[in-house]
Formats: C-alpha cells, structure tokens, sequence
C-alpha cells in the first residue's frame, strides 16, 4: 500500500470529525501520565531527603531546662 492510498482512505475519516470538539486524546492521556508518574517520584525523594534532616530545635525564649536564667542577648 502506498502513502498516497492511504492518504486517499483517511480523508474521508478527517471529514467526519467535529472541527468544534477537540478532546484529549491518547497523547493528551500519555503526558498527564508521564507528570503524575514524576510527581510521585519526586515526591517519594523529597520524602527520602526530608527523614535525612536531622536538627536541633531552639529551646523557647523564657524557657529554660537548666534552672538557669537565659544569657541576655544584644
């Protein structure tokens, strides 16, 4: 089969369609796929790195576990 014949065949397919409808299609399913398979794994290594963190919390201002008064601070 030649490329001309089946150009010849799906002219008359193009024509049926809607030209005021436009719809998504299976591209349009392929990349809102691909982005929520990389949401999920940036997601999953955003996750991994923030158990990584490891920090100290600052005591709260009056707060003291000491007894001590705290330093003033200027």
């Amino acid at each position: 089969m030649s490329a001309h014949q089946a150009l010849t065949q799906l002219v008359p397919l193009a024509a049926e369609l809607d030209k005021n409808k436009v719809t998504p299609g299976v591209l349009g399913f392929v990349v809102f796929a691909v982005m929520a398979v990389a949401v999920w794994a940036l997601m999953k290594s955003m996750n991994r790195h923030m158990n990584r963190v490891d920090f100290e919390e600052a005591p709260e201002r009056g707060a003291s576990t000491t007894g001590k008064a705290p330093a003033a601070q200027e």
